[in-house]
């Protein structure tokens, strides 16, 4: 939705947009690459099908730029809606079905990616892991309260290693706007990283979850994904073991080639039917 909101209405921001794909995409990428290859499939022959809380999940999965050689990274979406009705028709009980564990590489997640679901989560996990890329520590406290909340524009600032860098997130388009057009009237110009996110409250108030979703139900689930992150003994992305071992043995350096290749992509203007 920010993206497309993006490419429509602020076309001359597309270039200051994250090449990065979403979370949904790059897993749909390295199921038909690395996945397929160790396991001996035919990449051709695997349909990819993505459980999102995200309505607009769908429309991207079906960008042209959204696919390698030819292939799509993501085939079909279900939302999280979607997906309880088909269970419910189905008629299973999934508190009687038996626990299991992932395919590898995709079982062990930290709990940075788990807070990506709320407002401000993405910012959080990011500026983890550039504080340690910067300082090869740690940050001193990994909770970085200054961009929690429902609040609909929040800004702070991070020291790393002597230089401050200065964040801001939006909380739901229209405080997007707003933060854009004092961006495009010259204002805000400290500011180094944003992070937008469509719904209010995140991806657990999206679009796909349950329709009475209401902003108790939203703090709820934003408490409970910052209680799995405090006692989560993983709590950064460059700490995982699996994405670690992930570049050692077929995407290589970050920003190279084949992590380029599969993991970023490419955004342009458009009008606004399209």
């Amino acid at each position: 939705g920010w993206i497309k909101f993006v490419e429509t209405f602020y076309p001359q921001y597309v270039a200051n947009l994250s090449t990065c794909k979403s979370p949904q995409q790059m897993m749909g990428a390295i199921i038909k690459s690395y996945f397929a290859q160790r396991e001996g499939i035919d990449p051709a022959k695997i349909f990819s099908v993505a459980v999102m809380p995200c309505t607009a999940k769908k429309f991207e999965a079906q960008r042209p730029e959204m696919g390698t050689d030819g292939r799509a990274d993501v085939d079909a979406v279900l939302t999280t809606r979607e997906l309880a009705r088909m269970i419910r028709m189905r008629g299973i009980d999934l508190a009687a079905l038996r626990p299991s564990g992932a395919d590898t590489p995709f079982g062990t997640r930290s709990s940075a990616g788990k807070i990506f679901g709320a407002t401000g989560g993405v910012m959080e996990a990011a500026l983890r892991t550039a504080y340690h890329l910067l300082t090869g520590e740690d940050l001193p406290k990994l909770t970085i309260s200054a961009v929690r909340g429902m609040d609909g524009v929040k800004v702070a600032s991070v020291d790393i290693a002597g230089t401050t860098v200065n964040v801001a997130v939006a909380n739901g388009l229209g405080n997007a706007r707003t933060l854009l057009e004092e961006i495009r009237r010259g204002h805000r110009k400290d500011l180094h990283f944003i992070e937008v996110m469509t719904c209010p409250g995140g991806c657990i108030g999206g679009g796909g979850q349950v329709l009475d979703t209401d902003q108790a139900a939203v703090r709820a689930r934003m408490q409970a994904l910052y209680k799995i992150d405090g006692h989560d003994a993983l709590r950064t992305s460059h700490a995982n073991k699996a994405v670690q071992r992930l570049y050692e043995e077929f995407l290589g350096r970050p920003l190279g080639h084949r992590s380029h290749e599969l993991l970023h992509t490419t955004y342009a203007p458009r009008e606004v039917l399209k």
